[in-house]
């Protein structure tokens, strides 16, 4: 009889104990199991400054306004003013991630290291042709690479020396901290320096005005600011090859000679809510809105 009072008093500590247990685990923290996912509301947080390249400003902030749209707390202001704009500002620690539609220049990696004690982190997010356009009215329809440093450099100032009509030719370029200005200068050009007459503008979109306005003029702009009020002209290798109009198809098999990849430069590798920026802009979602803004995705 003993026994069996002793038997039932151990059952019911064992019960009482396990009750215990389980309350001490209901108020406390799950435990934890190997690949759980963090809890979906938990986002990103954070600020972001993203500054540079004109020619990429629109993406950018298609981009942003998408991933601010899945992540609540984050924000994320974009600013152009150009590629050497906002290296400056990563340089110098104003800007978090920097949109350049150049390379990086030695010198500037080196001065990223010597402020930041961090090396430059160069991330390709989208590929672009630079289309060369004319006035609507201009007969001129083709030009090839020698023809267009040509004229950028000063040796051609009428457009009747290029089978066109008995008319000054206008040049605008962009200003001198575009990534497209250097780029143009470096491969177009030959590193020669641009013609005194040259109007520099401060956007795509401004050199898009002024040839729309100006039967002599001729100017340069991304893929994705083409339009139907401007003529874009077809470029030749040289004068033997075949006339390539830009577009995502002869960017992508690189048969447009005037094409290059677009970037975004960070201090180090990317943290935080600039790296859940950079990757989604690699994402399929972030690539999908580099193909909706007419440049051309890189996967």
């Amino acid at each position: 009889m003993n026994s069996l009072k002793k038997f039932s008093k151990v059952v019911a500590l064992a019960a009482v104990v396990g009750l215990l247990g389980t309350v001490a685990v209901g108020c406390g923290s799950a435990p934890k199991q190997d690949g759980a996912k963090p809890a979906a509301d938990a986002g990103v947080k954070g600020s972001i400054q993203v500054k540079g390249s004109d020619t990429i400003v629109n993406l950018s902030q298609a981009m942003a306004e998408e991933f601010m749209k899945k992540n609540k707390d984050a924000s994320i202001a974009v600013t152009g003013g150009g590629s050497g704009t906002g290296i400056k500002a990563l340089i110098n620690g104003t800007t978090d991630l920097a949109n350049a539609s150049r390379e990086m220049k030695a010198e500037e990696k080196a001065q990223v290291k010597e402020k930041t004690q961090k090396d430059a982190k160069e991330i390709i997010i989208a590929n672009d042709g630079i289309g060369f356009i004319v006035n609507k009215d201009n007969p001129v329809k083709e030009l090839t690479m020698a023809q267009l440093a040509d004229i950028y450099t000063g040796k051609v100032s009428n457009w009747k020396e290029l089978g066109g009509n008995d008319e000054k030719i206008v040049v605008y370029a962009r200003e001198t901290s575009s990534g497209t200005h250097v780029f143009v200068k470096e491969h177009v050009m030959k590193d020669k320096e641009y013609r005194s007459d040259a109007l520099l503008q401060n956007s795509n979109a401004a050199i898009v005005k002024e040839v729309e306005g100006n039967k002599g003029a001729i100017g340069y702009v991304g893929l994705g600011y083409l339009k139907d009020s401007i003529k874009t002209l077809g470029v030749k290798k040289d004068a033997n090859a075949a006339a390539v109009m830009p577009s995502e198809a002869t960017v992508k098999d690189k048969s447009y000679p005037v094409a290059r990849p677009l970037f975004v430069y960070a201090a180090g590798e990317p943290q935080g809510a600039a790296k859940a920026f950079v990757d989604f802009m690699l994402s399929s979602e972030g690539q999908a809105i580099v193909k909706k803004m007419d440049f051309v995705p890189v996967k």
